[in-house]
């Protein structure tokens, strides 16, 4: 097999690896048709986390079940799969909710080290019963990926942000998992959503999707759209000391900050008292993905969700370097790549 390892800050190759076999009884093996980046990718690639001798990177793909451990009863050798980022043992009190990371086993993440990288020609995936699911009529290759991963976190990260019914909701950031929370926010009743990001071909996508796009200043912006009150909600993608402040900032009294981007390994001089005395909700998730594609699948296979346009690029896997590249230049162009090995 091949995958895709980051080796430090901007450095990207495709290598060799042995073929994976199942992860135990319970275990599966998809042959990758088509993995896609994500911005929290760009995290190892930008040096913010450390790579050690290299992460074999990646946790969207979809594929086929190439081969299942005899305990695999939910897919067979020869289905069409998508395999949830995150990953729990599927069988103790926390993953029966549908939520790994509850796992009393402790969760995990493909291509985070631990486990094998989605970025690759082939997964090995543990605890396939609870990790894979079957891709459904009426949901093609683009939305399966967004189902592994962006989709679903924008999804959570709109409902942990307690919209209310004609609410006005702040998304900052305006990636793939931004766009898709701006989608979701309006799907769970979001009267107005208010588009934060200092690209202004991204803040164009949003508009596509009914935001209303915010110009300068984010926080002084917000409070001009809403009267000097603040929003209701706000979702922040990006997780920079700068974009948390913001936040913070323009929630109006009451109301409650979602946290979906990655911070850096850096504390975070969170602003305790003004918090308490405004009576501000903050939030922070990893999303759990199974547990989201109940409210989704229905969504998405009845059109009432947007899938399109959060994809602009797809480059071959051996290509992986370039791609990753026009990924971290952030331009309006380039807002989430599809390698196809």
């Amino acid at each position: 097999m091949r995958n895709v390892v980051i080796t430090g800050p901007g450095s990207v190759e495709v290598r060799d690896a042995p073929d994976p076999v199942p992860p135990g009884a319970d275990g599966a093996v998809v042959g990758v048709e088509s993995t896609a980046i994500c911005g929290s990718d760009l995290h190892f690639y930008d040096g913010d986390l450390p790579v050690g001798d290299g992460v074999a990177v990646g946790h969207e793909f979809i594929g086929t079940v190439l081969e299942v451990g005899p305990e695999v009863s939910n897919v067979r050798v020869g289905d069409r799969v998508l395999a949830a980022s995150v990953t729990g043992c599927g069988k103790c009190a926390g993953c029966a909710t549908g939520n790994p990371v509850t796992c009393v086993r402790g969760m995990q993440i493909f291509g985070s080290g631990v486990l094998g990288g989605g970025q690759a020609t082939a997964v090995a995936v543990p605890n396939a019963n609870f990790q894979l699911l079957r891709i459904p009529d009426g949901v093609d290759d683009e939305a399966a990926l967004l189902l592994t991963d962006n989709l679903s976190t924008g999804w959570i990260g709109a409902k942990k942000a307690d919209i209310p019914p004609g609410g006005t909701v702040v998304v900052i950031g305006l990636g793939a998992v931004g766009l898709c929370a701006v989608r979701a926010a309006f799907a769970q009743g979001a009267g107005t959503v208010l588009a934060a990001d200092p690209v202004a071909g991204r803040r164009a996508l949003a508009v596509d999707s009914g935001a209303t796009a915010l110009e300068g200043p984010t926080v002084a912006a917000v409070l001009e759209h809403t009267g000097g009150r603040g929003a209701d909600s706000v979702v922040d993608t990006v997780a920079l000391d700068a974009t948390l402040n913001d936040a913070l900032a323009c929630v109006r009294a009451d109301g409650t900050v979602s946290v979906l981007g990655v911070h850096d390994l850096n504390p975070y001089p969170l602003p305790i008292l003004m918090a308490l005395i405004r009576n501000l909700t903050l939030r922070m998730t990893t999303a759990p993905i199974q547990q989201t594609w109940v409210d989704l699948l229905p969504l998405v296979t009845g059109g009432s969700l947007r899938t399109d346009g959060i994809f602009t690029h797809r480059f071959p896997l051996d290509e992986a370097a370039d791609a990753y590249a026009a990924v971290a230049a952030r331009s309006p162009e380039c807002v989430k790549v599809i390698l196809t090995p």
